[in-house]
């Protein structure tokens, strides 16, 4: 069922300009499939889905950009260079700021590269934290994600 559903959330999502979760819910809802909100938006997760700018100007959600190279590291710096407009630190906190809707795709991608000491990360909208170890780690992670631009 889950895989059905996944299917059916990336074929709406190619036909039509889903601007909500709420939006998606209710097209899945047409389609037989009776899920929550936060079904819904873990699927948005697993699937990787992003927020871009349609042709009229407002947001959807999109497939991912397909990352030209096969490993963690060259997908996150494909996807990085297209979402992300700022890095910066304060203290042991490495700030990350994205275009509007992108954090959470990012963050993920950032999850999934497993960076040496990172306590943890948090998501909004168009930014994200990351909480690091030491001050030098934060230090050395803006290096690295600067390096990703």
């Amino acid at each position: 069922m889950r895989n059905e559903r996944k299917n059916a959330i990336l074929d709406i999502v190619n036909r039509y300009e889903v601007d909500t979760q709420e939006t998606l819910q209710a097209l899945l809802l047409e389609r037989g499939f009776n899920v929550t909100q936060a079904t819904v938006s873990r699927d948005i997760k697993q699937l990787s889905l992003v927020k871009t700018m349609s042709e009229n100007g407002n947001y959807k959600y999109s497939l991912p950009i397909k990352p030209y190279e096969k490993s963690t590291r060259s997908a996150l710096s494909v996807f990085f260079s297209e979402a992300v407009s700022s890095v910066d630190r304060g203290m042991n906190t490495v700030v990350i700021k994205c275009h509007t809707g992108m954090a959470n795709a990012v963050c993920s991608k950032l999850d999934a590269v497993g960076y040496a000491n990172v306590v943890g990360t948090l998501a909004g909208d168009d930014t994200i934290f990351v909480l690091m170890r030491t001050e030098d780690d934060a230090i050395t992670m803006v290096e690295e994600l600067i390096k990703l631009f």
